[in-house]
């Protein structure tokens, strides 16, 4: 069965969005061009004018339920999906201290409260709960 948007045919999708993402290695990656500060823009200058901020002594509002699942599973079989489906930058692979391996690291001061990560995680692996109230994006000025 196929939906119709326009003049744009889709297939009907069923299911969670998290159970639609392909193996990275069925895909072809996406090369963007760089922001041109005119009509796209970095990511950083993009969280700041969302004039987020959250207080440094909350609770974490991101969490994972397995530490291991991101590099194991996620990393391995998709290519580490958080870095790219998060508008914010909040999920970043990066090396281990010891230089043999990667982990994935949460740089929750970015979060917009979007909730994509919590609908688009292959592995349902990330805790999002509310944060702390007056915390998060302002928007103000966008």
């Amino acid at each position: 069965r196929k939906s119709t948007f326009g003049n744009v045919s889709a297939p009907s999708l069923s299911g969670l969005d998290a159970e639609q993402l392909k193996p990275a290695k069925e895909c072809t990656p996406i090369e963007y061009p760089k922001p041109d500060g005119k009509i796209s823009f970095d990511l950083l200058s993009s969280v700041a004018l969302s004039g987020t901020n959250h207080e440094g002594d909350q609770p974490a509002h991101l969490t994972l339920k397995n530490d291991s699942i991101p590099v194991e599973r996620n990393l391995a079989i998709y290519d580490g999906p958080e870095q790219r489906f998060c508008p914010a930058g909040v999920y970043e692979y990066v090396p281990l201290e010891t230089g043999d391996g990667m982990r994935l690291q949460i740089n929750a001061q970015n979060c917009v409260h979007c909730k994509t990560c919590d609908i688009k995680d292959p592995s349902q692996n990330i805790n999002w709960v509310v944060p702390e109230g007056g915390g998060g994006p302002a928007y103000n000025g966008m």
